[in-house]
C-alpha cells in the first residue's frame, strides 16, 4: 500500500495496479464505515434495551455507579487509539465492541431526559450532516491536516467544560458547550475521514490495514455520537 502513493496512468486509462489499489481502497473504507455503523448499532440497542429496565436504570444512575457509567468508555478510547499498532485486529475490535457497548450504557439515560421522537428526529438529523462531512473529507483535494491541531484544541476545551458544567449545571455554559462541540465534531468528521483514506497507503500489509480500519472506525464512531449527543443538547424535545 505504501509502494502504491504513486500510481502510474497511461493514456488516461489506470493501469491494473492501480485498479488494484482502487479496489483495495473502496473495500478499506467499507470495512471502516460498516464497523462504525455496526458499534452505533450496538449502542442504540444497548441504550434502548437498558432505558426499559427501570431498575437497573435506578442501580445506575442514582448511586455513584453513574460515574463509572459516564467516564469508563474514556480509557478504553485512549488505550486503543494509543496501542493500536501492537495489538491484534481481533483484539481491536473487541476493545471498539468494548467502548461501543460502555458508551451505550452511558447513553441509556438520554431515553429518560429526552421523548423517543426527538431522539430519532437528532439521529437521522446526524446521520444526513456526517455522510455529507465524511464523503466531502473524503473526496476533497484539499489537504485538511491542518485543522487537526485547531480541533485538538476545541475538542479538550469542549470535554473540560462538559465535565465542568456537570457540577456547575449551566445551562447558558451548556448551550455554548454543544454549539461548539458540534462545529468541533463536524470538522473531526471530513478531517478523520481525509486521515484514514491516507492510512490505507501507509499500511505495510494487512494486518496493519486491519488494525488502521478499526482506529478509524473508532475515530468516526466518537465524531458521530458526539455530534448526535451536542446536537440532542441543543434540539431535542425533553421528557
Amino acid at each position: 500500500m505504501s509502494e502504491y502513493e504513486n500510481v502510474n496512468y497511461r493514456g488516461g486509462i489506470p493501469s491494473a495496479e492501480a485498479q488494484a489499489v482502487d479496489q483495495g481502497l473502496r473495500a478499506y473504507m467499507i470495512g471502516v464505515y460498516q464497523f462504525m455503523a455496526l458499534g452505533i448499532a450496538l449502542t442504540g440497542a444497548i441504550a434502548l434495551v437498558l432505558s426499559m429496565q427501570p431498575a437497573i436504570m435506578q442501580m445506575i444512575w442514582a448511586t455513584p455507579l453513574k460515574w463509572v457509567a459516564i467516564f469508563a468508555p474514556v480509557p478504553v478510547a485512549l488505550y486503543t487509539q494509543f496501542r493500536i499498532n501492537s495489538l491484534s485486529p481481533a483484539t481491536a475490535q473487541g476493545l471498539f465492541w468494548l467502548y461501543a457497548a460502555l458508551v451505550g450504557v452511558s447513553f441509556s439515560v438520554l431515553f429518560a431526559i429526552f421523548t423517543d421522537a426527538s431522539i430519532a428526529r437528532v439521529f437521522l438529523i446526524t446521520a444526513i450532516a456526517f455522510g455529507a462531512l465524511s464523503l466531502y473529507g473524503y473526496t476533497t483535494k484539499r489537504n485538511l491536516t491542518g485543522m487537526g491541531q485547531f480541533l485538538f484544541i476545541g475538542m479538550i476545551g469542549v470535554l473540560i467544560a462538559s465535565v465542568a458544567n456537570i457540577f456547575l449545571a449551566s445551562s447558558a455554559l451548556n448551550f455554548a458547550v454543544s454549539i461548539i462541540g458540534v462545529l468541533v465534531f463536524a470538522g473531526f468528521t471530513a478531517y478523520d475521514t481525509q486521515q484514514i483514506k491516507a492510512m490505507y497507503y501507509q499500511a505495510s500489509d494487512e494486518t496493519t490495514a486491519s488494525r488502521y480500519a478499526i482506529l478509524g472506525a473508532l475515530w468516526l464512531y466518537i465524531s458521530f455520537v458526539a455530534m448526535f449527543q451536542f446536537l440532542l443538547s441543543l434540539i431535542g424535545d425533553r421528557e
